[in-house]
């Protein structure tokens, strides 16, 4: 199946990164507000201990510098004149920002030129080493390739499902009867989905219309505050992609085995696909969470139609003797 969601990562910003970090990094701006559009060009966090004692070959400017407490500790032990000299010609290669971690204060000379030449100065309790982890990780999720879906994303028997068809086929309708039958909203008719480094498709809603639904003939449903908080999810990992049709449009699709195994593929990775024919009177909402409870078996390693095809065997081989 063709590409449905071209690859685009958007260019990230200090300014991003911060918001991201406020509670999970605990990160707090000092100075350098001016530089915060400022991008960060490569997600790999860097330790500038070898910058600070003047040797600059290979220096990956472009990525975030931690001072930890080793090149704080270094660094203050410089004289006045070199601390000064050192931390204005790493300033001076106009590197994303700056972040001091384990609570260490910054001086007011590095205050000062953060502010001269617009590179945030950021401040965290963190210890470095599990910062440097957990910024890493925040910055894989800025950058990861995305693209939005016009499809509804539920999680059924712990099952990431996106629903997709034309509109008024009853996506949202399904999604609602799910929803009642104990499973959680993902997002309602905009999937935002994120390709991670590991190749997995993770969904998510959009932050505006996040556990909101529309449901037509009633209007705009707050899911949460009617189901509770347990009706919905943040985020999923794309597991299984059904594609509501109508009957008379499906054609050659319809699986009688479930031996045909048809792919959707989002930002270059192949998703499994159920195509699902729409018919009056079709019970949709029982028929999606089968389909997810049969696929969450298959991950397991059962697979019916084989298991099916194996007795048939064996049967004819009693008969033949």
């Amino acid at each position: 199946m063709p590409d449905d969601a071209k690859t685009a990562a958007a260019p990230t910003t200090v300014k991003k990164f911060l918001e991201a970090g406020k509670k999970r990094l605990s990160l707090s701006l000092v100075a350098g507000e001016s530089g915060l559009d400022r991008q960060i060009r490569e997600p790999a966090i860097n330790r500038p201990g070898l910058a600070l004692a003047g040797f600059y070959k290979f220096f990956p400017v472009k990525r975030i510098q931690v001072v930890g407490h080793a090149e704080f500790s270094y660094y203050m032990s410089l004289p006045e004149d070199l601390r000064r000299e050192r931390m204005e010609r790493l300033f001076a290669t106009r590197v994303p920002c700056i972040v001091y971690s384990r609570r260490r204060k910054p001086d007011d000379a590095a205050c000062a030129l953060a502010n001269k030449y617009s590179v945030p100065l950021l401040r965290t309790q963190m210890i470095t080493g599990p910062f440097a982890n957990a910024a890493t990780i925040i910055m894989e999720e800025l950058t990861a390739p995305r693209a939005r879906i016009h499809a509804t994303m539920m999680e059924v028997a712990g099952m990431g499902i996106l629903i997709e068809g034309p509109p008024g086929i009853g996506k949202s309708e399904t999604a609602l009867g799910l929803i009642k039958h104990g499973y959680a909203l993902v997002a309602d008719d905009c999937t935002e989905v994120r390709r991670n480094g590991d190749g997995s498709l993770v969904g998510s809603a959009v932050p505006l219309t996040r556990f909101y639904m529309e449901m037509r003939g009633l209007g705009i449903i707050h899911v949460p505050s009617i189901f509770g908080a347990a009706s919905v999810r943040g985020e999923k990992k794309v597991d299984l992609v059904v594609t509501l049709k109508r009957q008379s449009e499906c054609g050659d699709e319809i699986d009688r085995t479930g031996e045909n195994v048809l792919y959707r593929t989002f930002l270059g990775v192949d998703v499994p696909q159920v195509v699902v024919p729409v018919a009056p009177g079709r019970d949709l909402v029982n028929f999606v969470e089968t389909v997810a409870q049969e696929f969450s078996l298959r991950l397991s390693g059962q697979i019916a139609h084989i298991d099916l095809d194996e007795r048939i065997k064996r049967r004819n081989v009693q008969l033949a003797q």
